[in-house]
This record gives structure tokens, sequence and C-alpha cells, in this order.
């Protein structure tokens, strides 16, 4: 074949795969968000992390999603089930994801939002914050707080239920909406279901507000009860794993209210030092740059002594919002 006919040839084959999977052209960001048709990808864990032969690890990489992280899922389906009116401002108490989310999610809707966030929060999402517009209000508060009225949660509170106010503030409420539950079960829970062809034995998630563990556990619960929910929390109230919670012996008043603990055949508490180690091990041998609460789950999933099977950890977004927390770990 000529060097002409074999050029016409790989036009035409570029112009029909073109026709067939579309120009990913979008009129808007959140055309990108992850759906079942658009699912965030999958990476196998090599041996070189994974020494068992005879389990497969899958990371789902929430990264993809287009402001960062898996937060983007439930803040689309709460910020579509709020009704703003005019001169409205949406007020939210978060560890950071998710008030990036639903401020880049605000901005396309061109409407005003307010972030409360524990001055513990990584500088990096501050910065994100801030760049993209939201106006930001660091409260002193755990990265567990116990009591939900008060540190950020309880200065959002007092915006949204203050009478001299007079309705100016509405909040999504990541910590209690049944919208992030069921943004999971639409989406992250089917997406994990398609990708393996149903293929799944275990599922690691780490605990924030509950909402992906919850969505995504009990779609997948439901097409086989076989496959077991594995929680991961830090271990112990006092930890550097951002936008996670300890929910073990915790009492019921201050469990999280979307968490469907039911669902879940485990609970795996992983420390600091060994989440932080697992995500720098991962970028140095894969090449995969997640955040520590995502080392947290590697490491769940690696000590559990799984002898065989397949497990989805969810890899809640990347490494580039905690790159100062990471400096104080990388000699060690």
């Amino acid at each position: 074949m000529s060097a002409t006919a074999e050029s016409t040839k790989e036009n035409t084959a570029d112009v029909t795969s073109l026709r067939e999977n579309g120009p990913r052209v979008y009129d808007s960001i959140v055309d990108l968000m992850a759906s079942v048709h658009n699912p965030t990808p999958m990476v196998r864990v090599s041996a070189r992390t994974n020494p068992n032969e005879n389990l497969d690890l899958l990371l789902k990489l929430e990264g993809y999603n287009p402001f960062g992280s898996i937060k983007d899922r439930a803040a689309r389906f709460m910020l579509d089930g709020l009704e703003l009116e005019d001169g409205q401002v949406i007020a939210e108490p978060t560890a950071g994801n998710t008030g990036i989310a639903l401020t880049a999610l605000a901005n396309t809707r061109n409407v005003p939002i307010e972030i409360a966030v524990p001055d513990g929060t990584p500088e990096e999402k501050k910065t994100m914050l801030k760049f993209l517009g939201a106006e930001l209000i660091e409260v002193e508060d755990e990265a567990c707080p116990l009591f939900p009225t008060e540190g950020a949660r309880g200065v959002v509170k007092s915006l949204v239920e203050s009478p001299a106010l007079e309705g100016r503030y509405v909040s999504p409420n990541q910590y209690e909406s049944e919208l992030n539950v069921e943004a999971h079960y639409r989406t992250t829970g089917p997406e994990i279901w398609r990708q393996t062809a149903g293929e799944i034995d275990y599922f690691f998630a780490s605990v924030g507000t509950g909402g992906t563990i919850t969505g995504a556990g009990r779609y997948l619960k439901e097409r086989n009860p076989a496959i077991r929910i594995i929680a991961v929390e830090p271990a112990s109230r006092q930890h550097r794993l951002s936008g996670i919670k300890k929910i073990s012996d915790l009492p019921d008043e201050h469990f999280p209210k979307i968490l469907d603990r039911e669902l879940l055949d485990g609970i795996v508490s992983v420390s600091d030092e060994d989440a932080f180690k697992a995500g720098i091990h991962l970028a140095r041998t894969e090449g995969i740059m997640v955040g520590p609460t995502t080392g947290a789950v590697l490491h769940a999933a690696l000590e559990q002594g799984i002898p065989a099977g397949r497990a989805v950890l969810i890899a809640c977004d990347t490494a580039t919002k905690y790159l100062s927390d990471y400096a104080d770990f990388l000699d060690r």
C-alpha cells in the first residue's frame, strides 16, 4: 500500500472514530461530570504495591472529575435540588472538596457562595477556594469534630437559621442531605458495577459524611449481597486525614446521619503515618498521585489479608491538594 493510501485509510479511521465517539467538545464544564456513560477511570494496582497475585485491586480515580474529587457528584445533585430565590447565598461547611465543587458549580450559575472550613484545612484547598472566588470563613475547628452544632457546621447553621438574616442563606447540608447518598447510588455504584462487569467482591471507601459508602455500597449490595463493604476511618479523632471521620464508638447522636451502618461489613482504622506513607509509595511505584485519605484506603485493603478476589477502592482525589501536608512525611 502506498504512503498516500495508508494516510487516507488512517484519516478515514479517525473520522469514523469521531463519529462514533463524539468530538468531545462540551458546552459547559458541568458536562464533564462523571456518569454511567462517562465513568471515572479505574487503574489496577501492580505487583510492586500489591504482592498478592490472587487479589485484584482496582483504584477508581475520582480526581478525574472536573473539579478534582468524588465530591463533585454530590455537589451537583445537592445544588440541583436547591430551590434558590433571587439574592440568596449558598453557605456550606466543608473540609474542602465539597466546597470546591459547590463553588465551581455555583460560578457556572452566577450564584454567590460562602464556605466555612476548619482552620486546619490544607492550605492548597483554602487557596483553591479563594481562587474560585468563594467567600471563605475559617473557623477554629477539629478535623474530626464531634458536635455538629459547633465549628464550621455551627457557623453555617447560624447563618441559615438566623431570623435577622431573613432567609438570605441556604445550605445544601452535605452531612444530612439524602441527595448526597443518591448521587452515589445513581452514578458511583452503577459505574463500578459496569466497569467490573459485576465481578467485585470488596468495596473500600473512607467515611466522611457517609454519602459515598452508603450510596455506592447500597447499589452494589442490591446487585450482589455477598459484596463486602469496608469503611476506612482515621485511627484517632486527632488526625490529618482531611475530610474523613472516626466513626467507631460514636454515640448515636453524633453518628453521621446519612451513613447506613447496616451496610458495613467492617471498619478499618488507619494511622496518619500509614496513610501518608501508602500515598507516597503509590506515587513512587505506580506514578498515581492521590491524597492521603486514598493512602489510608489502600493501606486498609492491603492489610486485610484478603486471600483472593477483586476489590474496588475509592481514590477520592489527587495529591495536589495535600502537598504541604505530604512534605512532613517525605523524609520519614
